[in-house]
């Protein structure tokens, strides 16, 4: 950790554009914040999706409290998506600490490509 270094106006700047961003389209950052952490900022790739986990977490904490007072929520889909991610959670990050890193990188591209690829999809 005390080897991992960045410069931190330049993370901050781009994280104040990100979350501006992402309000504006109603999108999480972390599909974007994890290409900058990776390339721009240089972090390792663990740490990066460590992060952008955490980053994900606490943002949502807001998004859920706004949804649940306008009455966006489905509960039974909700509750089944939270007993399932606390379920698979705790095996991903098992699994993730012994996959060799490039695999996990491999692993992120596919699924940034595939994200991005289902938002022009549904664009057209």
């Amino acid at each position: 950790m005390d080897q991992v270094t960045c410069n931190k106006w330049l993370a901050a700047s781009f994280a104040l554009i990100v979350g501006i961003g992402a309000g504006i389209v109603g999108a999480a950052g972390a599909f974007l914040l994890v290409p900058i952490m990776l390339v721009v900022l240089k972090i390792p790739t663990r740490m990066t999706i460590a992060s952008s986990l955490a980053i994900t977490f606490i943002s949502s904490i807001g998004a859920t409290v706004g949804k649940m007072t306008t009455g966006q929520i489905d509960y039974f889909p909700a509750f089944i998506m939270i007993v399932a991610s606390l379920t698979a959670s705790p095996l991903g990050a098992m699994t993730g600490k012994k996959m060799n890193t490039k695999i996990l990188q491999v692993i992120l591209a596919v699924l940034i490509a595939v994200s991005a690829l289902k938002i022009w999809i549904d664009l057209l």
